[in-house]
C-alpha cells in the first residue's frame, strides 16, 4: 500500500522557520520525484518544490526560491521541506505528493501528474 506521510507543520510568527518531513512506503522511491504543494480556500493548488528521487535534481517556484529548501534521505524514504523567511503568504495546506518517472528521470511536478498523495499538514503564518 503507497503512503505519504506527512508532519511538521504548525503556527509560526512572520520570519520564522518550520520543516516539513514527508515519509513514503509502498513504491520504489528512487523511481519517483517527491513535491510539496500548497492550498489555500478557493484557489488551486500550486507546487511548491519538488526533487529526484533518482538524481536529487531539484524544482522550486519562483516565490519560495531562496527561502525554502527540498532535501531527501532515501534509507528512510523520507522527503524535507525546510522553510525560512515565512511570510503570511506561506499560510496554506501543504501536501507532499509522489510522482512516478517510469525510468525516464524526469518530472513535472504538477498537481495533474502526482500519483499519490499525502493527507496535508497545516502551515500557518501569523504577521
Amino acid at each position: 500500500e503507497v503512503q505519504l506521510v506527512e508532519s511538521g507543520g504548525g503556527l509560526v510568527q512572520a520570519g520564522g522557520s518550520l520543516r516539513l518531513s514527508c515519509t513514503a512506503s509502498g513504491f520504489a522511491f528512487d523511481d519517483y520525484a517527491i513535491g510539496w504543494f500548497r492550498q489555500v480556500p478557493g484557489k488551486v493548488r500550486e507546487p511548491v518544490s519538488c526533487i529526484s528521487g533518482f538524481d536529487g535534481d531539484t524544482y522550486y517556484t519562483t516565490s519560495v526560491q531562496g527561502r525554502f529548501t527540498i532535501s531527501s534521505d532515501n534509507a528512510i524514504n523520507t522527503v524535507y521541506l525546510d522553510m525560512n523567511s515565512l511570510t503570511p503568504a506561506d499560510t496554506a495546506e501543504y501536501y507532499c505528493a509522489a510522482e512516478a518517472m517510469h525510468g525516464s528521470g524526469r518530472y513535472l511536478c504538477m498537481s495533474h501528474g502526482m500519483d499519490h498523495w499525502g493527507k496535508g499538514t497545516e502551515v500557518t503564518v501569523s504577521a
